[in-house]
C-alpha cells in the first residue's frame, strides 16, 4: 500500500497527537456549548427510552389483540402508538437542533483559531509549504471533524436504546438475551481492531485531497504564464496524474472501509439465524408468546445496528480524528521568528543598525554572514548588487519576516526581537516590485492599512503619489474595481496604488523592493515625483533597479554575496571605477538622459 501514498508524507510541522488528546481537546472546544449539549444528550436519553418502549408496547398488544380484537382496542393500540412515535420525532428534532448550533460554533470557533494561526505564521512558512494544502486545513479539515460530535451523539442514542431494551429482555427470556448478546463482543472486537488501518488510510486521503486542491490552485493562478507558453497540454497531464493517484489512494480507503461491512454482516447473520431458530421453538413448545418472540426479533435489529454501526463510527471517528489532527497541527506549528518582549517605542525615528547579523534561509546556505549596517534615522540608502547579494533579505529582515541565526538587529536601539511585532508593522511601509491588491475597489485597497481613513484622505494620498492624471484615467475614478489581484489596472497602475497605500498609513520606515522596476517611464516619473516627498523625514530602504531611484538615495550601498564591498554617493562610487560602476555600465547608464539622448540623434 505504501507506493499510494508516495508523496504524501506529514508536513514538517504536523505532530503525532494521541486519540485520548485530540478528544479531549475537541471537547474543550464543546465546553461553552455544554447548556445546547445537554439538552440535546436529555433529549438523546428522552427519545432513546420512548424507542425502547415502542417495540415492548407492539409485542405486549400483539398478545393482547389475541384475545380482545375489538375496534376500540385496535383504534387505542393505533393512537397510542402514533403519539409514541410522535413524540420520539419531537424529541430527535430538538436534540438535532441544539447540537446542530454547537456543532457549528464549535467549527465556527476552530476555523477563526486556524485562521489567526496562518495570520501568525512567519514568511519562511509560506516559502516552504504551499498555501492550497494550508486552506485546505482551515476549510475542508476544520468542518470534517464536526462530525465526530454528531456521530456520537447518534452512537449513544442508540447504546442507550441497546441498554433499556437488553435489559427488559432479560427479564423476558435470559436464553434468548445470551444468544442476543454472544457475538456483540467479536462484532465490537473486530471494528475496534479496524480502527489502525482506518487512521492511515483517511490521513493519506485528507493529504491527497490537499495535495489536488494546491495543484489547481497553483494552475488557476498561473492560468496566464501558462498560456503565454502553451503548456495547456502540459498542465493537464500533471493534473492526469495528480487526479488519477487521488482516485487510486481515495479508492484503496473506499475498498479499505467497505471490506468491514461483508464480515460484521455475516457474523450478524450468523445471530440472527441463531435466534430465530431458538426463538420459533420456544414458541412452538409454548415458552414464549409469539408477541415476545416479536419482541426479540425487533430488538434484533435494534441492537445489531449500533453494534455494526460501531465500524462505520470508527472510520468517521478516524476521519474527524485525523482532520482534526491536521487543524492542530496548523494551530501549534511552533513559530520561527521569535519574539522575547513585546516593547511598544512611542515614537519611532527609523535608525536600524545590523550587529554582526548571520542570515540563511537555510542554514547550511548563508546569505549573510558577520553583517554589520548604520542605517540613520531619516537616511534613504540605496541596495545594488547582483542577484543573491542580500539585498532584499536585508529588507525581510528589517521588516522581521525571518529569523535571524546570530547577531543583532537594533530599531532605534532596541532589540528589534523586543518589540512588539504588531504595533512595529504599523511604522512599516513596504512596496514590492509586483504589489498585492485584493479584490474590491482602489479607494478600498488605498485605505488598507488605515481602515479609519475618510474618502478624502485617500484621495489626498492618491493625488499626492501621481497627481489628478492617473485617477481620471480609471473608468470609475477611486470607485473602479481592481479585479483579482489587481487583473483589471496596469502594473504602473498597481504601484500607484501600493505606493498611495503606504502613503496613507504614513509609516516611519519605508523598504521599496525594486518598486519601479517593471513600470514604464511616464509612470515612473509620476511615482518618482511622489516618492520625492513620500521619503522626505522617513527612513527609507530601496532596492533599486532604475537609475532615478539610485541618484536620489542619500547613500548607496553594493552588496556582493552578502558583503557590502562599497559605499557612498552616486558621483563618488562612479569615480570610484568599483563594482558600482560595472554594475552602471551595465544596468543604469542606458537609462540616463545622456545615453538616451545620444542613442536617439546616433539613430
Amino acid at each position: 500500500m505504501g507506493f499510494l501514498f508516495d508523496g504524501l508524507d506529514a508536513e514538517e510541522y504536523d505532530r503525532n497527537y494521541r486519540d485520548a488528546d485530540l478528544v479531549k481537546r475537541i471537547l474543550h472546544y464543546f465546553r461553552p456549548q455544554a447548556a445546547k449539549m445537554g439538552i440535546a444528550a436529555a433529549m438523546i436519553s428522552a427519545a432513546a427510552l420512548l424507542e425502547a418502549g415502542i417495540p415492548i408496547f407492539i409485542s405486549r398488544s400483539i398478545d393482547t389483540l389475541r384475545n380482545d380484537t375489538s375496534m376500540g382496542r385496535i383504534a387505542t393500540t393505533a393512537l397510542i402508538l402514533t403519539v409514541l412515535a410522535s413524540c420520539s420525532w419531537i424529541f430527535n428534532l430538538i436534540r438535532q437542533t441544539f447540537a446542530a448550533q454547537a456543532v457549528g460554533d464549535v467549527v465556527l470557533k476552530i476555523r477563526e483559531d486556524a485562521c489567526d494561526a496562518v495570520l501568525r505564521r512567519d514568511m519562511s512558512f509560506y516559502d516552504q509549504f504551499p498555501s492550497g494544502k494550508i486552506v485546505s486545513r482551515v476549510t475542508s479539515d476544520s468542518a470534517a471533524f464536526s462530525q465526530v460530535m454528531n456521530l456520537s451523539m447518534e452512537l449513544l442514542s442508540r447504546l442507550l436504546l441497546v441498554t433499556v431494551l437488553v435489559g427488559y429482555l432479560a427479564t423476558v427470556s435470559l436464553k434468548l438475551t445470551g444468544i442476543l448478546l454472544a457475538l456483540a463482543p467479536i462484532i465490537m472486537g473486530v471494528a475496534l481492531a479496524f480502527r489502525a488501518i482506518a487512521r492511515r488510510t483517511i490521513t493519506a486521503s485528507r493529504r491527497m485531497n490537499a495535495e489536488v486542491s494546491s495543484h489547481i490552485q497553483e494552475t488557476v493562478s498561473g492560468i496566464g504564464v501558462a498560456k503565454t507558453f502553451r503548456q495547456e497540454a502540459a498542465i493537464h497531464q500533471e493534473f492526469l496524474g495528480v487526479n488519477q493517484q487521488s482516485l487510486r489512494v481515495n479508492r484503496r480507503t473506499r475498498y479499505v472501509f467497505s471490506s468491514i461491512f461483508p464480515i460484521l454482516n455475516v457474523l450478524a447473520g450468523i445471530g440472527t439465524a441463531s435466534l430465530v431458530y431458538a426463538g420459533g421453538i420456544g414458541v412452538r413448545e409454548g415458552e414464549l408468546s409469539a408477541g415476545t418472540w416479536f419482541l426479540f426479533i425487533q430488538g434484533l435489529q435494534s441492537i445489531w445496528f449500533p453494534l455494526t454501526s460501531i465500524a462505520s463510527f470508527w472510520s468517521q471517528f478516524q476521519l474527524g480524528l485525523a482532520a482534526g489532527e491536521r487543524v492542530f497541527g496548523l494551530i501549534d506549528a511552533e513559530p520561527r521568528v521569535i519574539q522575547s518582549d513585546s516593547q511598544r517605542l512611542p515614537q519611532l525615528r527609523g535608525e536600524i543598525r545590523f550587529v554582526d547579523v548571520d542570515f540563511g534561509y537555510k542554514p547550511e546556505e548563508p546569505v549573510l554572514q558577520h553583517f554589520n549596517l548604520h542605517i540613520r534615522a531619516g537616511e534613504t540608502l540605496a541596495l545594488v548588487g547582483h542577484t543573491g547579494s542580500g539585498k532584499s533579505s536585508i529588507a525581510k529582515l528589517v521588516a522581521r519576516f525571518y529569523e535571524f541565526q546570530r547577531g543583532q538587529i537594533l530599531i532605534d536601539g532596541v532589540n528589534i526581537r523586543h518589540l512588539d511585532l504588531s504595533d512595529y508593522r504599523t511604522r512599516l511601509g513596504m512596496v514590492t516590485q509586483s504589489p498585492f491588491l485584493f479584490d474590491g475597489t482602489v479607494r478600498e485597497n488605498i485605505r488598507y492599512g488605515r481602515p479609519d481613513a475618510s474618502d478624502a484622505e485617500v484621495l489626498a494620498a492618491a493625488r499626492h503619489i501621481g497627481g489628478e492624471e492617473w485617477i481620471s484615467a480609471l473608468p470609475q475614478g477611486l470607485d473602479s474595481p481592481v479585479g483579482e489581484r489587481g487583473a483589471s489596472l496596469s502594473m504602473g497602475q498597481r504601484q500607484l496604488v501600493a505606493l498611495a497605500r503606504v502613503l496613507l498609513q504614513d509609516p516611519a520606515i519605508i523598504i521599496l523592493d525594486e518598486a519601479t522596476a517593471s513600470v514604464d517611464p511616464l509612470t515612473e516619473t509620476l511615482i518618482q515625483e511622489g516618492l520625492d516627498t513620500v521619503l522626505a523625514g522617513r527612513t527609507a530602504i530601496v532596492i533599486a533597479h532604475r537609475l532615478s531611484t539610485v541618484r536620489h538615495a542619500d547613500r548607496i550601498i553594493v552588496l556582493r554575496k552578502g558583503q557590502i564591498i562599497e559605499e557612498g554617493h552616486h558621483q563618488h562610487l562612479l569615480a570610484a571605477g568599483g563594482h558600482y560602476a560595472e554594475l552602471y555600465n551595465t544596468y543604469f547608464r542606458h537609462q540616463s538622459l545622456e545615453y538616451i539622448e545620444h542613442a536617439r540623434k546616433a539613430a
